[in-house]
């Protein structure tokens, strides 16, 4: 079964239950938080972010132009994730800040283009893995253990390396894929698991290996493929 939602590429991949501030000021971007705003009362606000895969958008020059493709047609990935639209600041000149959370995955079955000023896609829902499950409860707490130590790598101050991490292995699994020094491909191919215990195996080898790199150089690596990532489209 699909269902329609309009789309917003960005260089970066969403993850349920973390939060999406950004700062709309594109002519289409705003009919989009429009068309959330005014929807009725209790219908979900809420749009599917894509991680952009090859070329980006240019914003559209003019009444009435379209977005033009720079560098190549524009490639999404095939799996996102929606963004819940939760506060709405509107600017004076017209853009909006918003605030966003993630809410659930998706896979793209078709994207339209045509038929409003933003992206639309017809979208399959992916399952949402709920329940006991004891060998993700096992993964999450080696995950917890690696990710302290890794997390004692990168930051200096060890009162932020004593935060409360949660237990539940599935929103440790999107926690740990959002905020670990990863590549936007390494966070897509998370996203793209479906179940929480094979996520967690995948994270404890990045985990492993980024710690690795880091005792190596003992700096925090840049990826090179953050480095050349297009501009965010807003």
């Amino acid at each position: 079964m699909t269902a329609r939602l309009p789309v917003f590429p960005l260089a970066t991949v969403l993850f349920p239950g973390l939060v999406l501030p950004l700062h709309i000021f594109e002519e289409r971007y705003r009919a989009l938080v429009r068309h959330l705003v005014d929807l009725p009362e209790g219908a979900p606000r809420e749009f599917g972010v894509v991680a952009i895969q090859a070329g980006w958008e240019v914003a559209p020059a003019g009444p009435g132009a379209r977005a033009t493709p720079s560098a190549g047609e524009v490639t999404l990935h095939e799996v996102g994730c929606t963004a819940e639209l939760r506060q709405v600041t509107e600017l004076a000149d017209g853009g909006f800040d918003i605030v966003t959370v993630g809410r659930r995955r998706f896979r793209i079955a078709e994207v339209d283009d045509n038929a409003a000023p933003y992206l639309t896609a017809d979208v399959e829902w992916l399952p949402d893995p709920g329940g006991s499950d004891e060998v993700a409860d096992l993964l999450a707490a080696r995950v917890i253990a690696v990710f302290r130590q890794y997390l004692g790598l990168i930051r200096s101050d060890p009162e932020e390396i004593s935060e409360q991490l949660p237990e539940d292995p599935t929103v440790l699994s999107h926690l740990v894929a959002a905020t670990a020094a990863l590549t936007v491909d390494d966070r897509q191919r998370l996203l793209a698991i479906d179940d929480t215990a094979s996520r967690l195996r995948a994270e404890l080898r990045l985990l492993n290996r980024e710690a690795a790199l880091l005792r190596q150089v003992r700096a925090v690596p840049v990826p090179l493929a953050e480095l050349a990532s297009p501009p965010t489209p807003n």
